[in-house]
């Protein structure tokens, strides 16, 4: 039941008549009349007072609070419209309960916006530090040279050589960057149209198969002998599928083995990525696809990259309307896997299709 102040008052009014006539009956010579005329006189002066103490002393400034608020402009209050806060059984807790709920709103916002100002830090420090190791290396060459060394051809060409490696190491990395900035814009549109990721793994594993038989890897696709025709941006998908194979080669074990799988349904085709290396760490794997992070940084200078590859993969895979899945356990290996839409027709011929070498060590 709605508790208007005039209702309020009403009742209060009723009750402090009720009571006054009810005490005054008892006493002696009091007769009809005057307690007709007490009960009215106690009930419009306590109908007024409550009526004027209700309306003004709260209600009013329950309206104050209400128009303070939406002069504010604070479009997070969820607010009922005047007339039906003013029905509410209790307005004060209504707007006590919206204030409560904006606070909360606010609050999660200053933290997710600390995060943010956290992340920027760290991000900022770590691209200095990346930017900083090749152009001091190549600074330090071509300023060996200018000092007297550019006179010995043998080392003026290794330095130049060196200089150049750091260079292209810098280029790589200007070039992530770019593209991990327009996919987080949105730039970078998706081209989508039938894929062989069948084809194309082949194809990746051919690329790969120096760094393959460097580590001693075995490259395999399960099953052999199939297409896996799916709705994608062929290059965007391939760069992930690169990615992803590449990490397992350098990452996994010297001697193991890569697999890629691929698991038809009805509508979808699961793509698995799957190394037998040494795992990562659980704590790890909720950051892996942060930009420039890396599970052991000694490791990951060895083996080259940028630390961005991931991330970039993360967002190609969104921009494709799925999610990146991670399973890893220690000693026995990690398994990225996504799910890709189906084609619905098979094109006649891949532009990819070439002849690929046998890649199994």
């Amino acid at each position: 039941m709605s508790l208007s102040p005039r209702f309020i008052a009403l009742i209060l009014a009723l009750l402090i008549s009720l009571i006054t006539t009810s005490f005054l009956a008892f006493v002696e010579g009091v007769s009809t009349g005057m307690l007709f005329v007490s009960a009215s006189a106690s009930f419009i002066s306590s109908f007024f007072l409550v009526l004027y103490t209700v309306d003004i002393l709260v209600f009013r400034e329950v309206n104050k609070m209400y128009r303070t608020i939406h002069k504010l402009k604070m479009k997070d209050f969820n607010m009922a419209p005047r007339k039906r806060l003013i029905k509410e059984s209790n307005p004060l807790k209504t707007i006590n309960d919206e204030i409560f709920v904006y606070v909360s709103k606010k609050q999660k916002e200053i933290d997710e916006l600390k995060k943010l100002e956290l992340f920027r830090r760290e991000f900022l420090a770590d691209v200095s530090h990346e930017f900083k190791t090749p152009i001091f290396a190549a600074q330090g060459f071509i300023h060996t040279l200018l000092d007297g060394a550019m006179e010995d051809e043998s080392v003026r060409e290794r330095f130049l050589r060196k200089a150049a490696k750091n260079l292209d190491s810098l280029d790589v990395l200007v070039k992530d960057l770019l593209v991990l900035s327009q996919m987080e814009t949105g730039d970078i549109k998706m081209n989508f149209a039938p894929v062989d990721l069948h084809l194309m793994t082949l194809n990746i594993f051919g690329r790969l198969e120096n760094i393959a038989a460097d580590r001693n890897v075995t490259l395999r696709v399960k099953p052999d002998n199939t297409k896996a025709w799916v709705m994608a941006d062929q290059d965007r998908i391939e760069q992930v599928m690169l990615n992803l194979i590449e990490n397992a080669i350098k990452y996994g074990n010297e001697g193991g083995k890569v697999i890629v799988h691929f698991d038809e349904s009805k509508k979808n085709i699961e793509i698995s990525v799957r190394d037998n290396g040494p795992g990562i760490p659980q704590e790890h794997i909720n950051r892996i696809f942060e930009r420039f992070y890396r599970v052991d940084k000694s490791r990951s200078k060895e083996r080259g990259g940028t630390g961005l590859g991931l991330a970039i993969v993360k967002h190609i895979i969104n921009a494709h309307d799925t999610k990146i899945a991670v399973m890893s356990k220690p000693d026995k290996g990690t398994t990225f896997s996504f799910k890709l839409e189906k084609a619905n027709i098979d094109p006649p011929v891949n532009i990819m299709e070439q002849q690929i070498p046998e890649t199994s060590q």
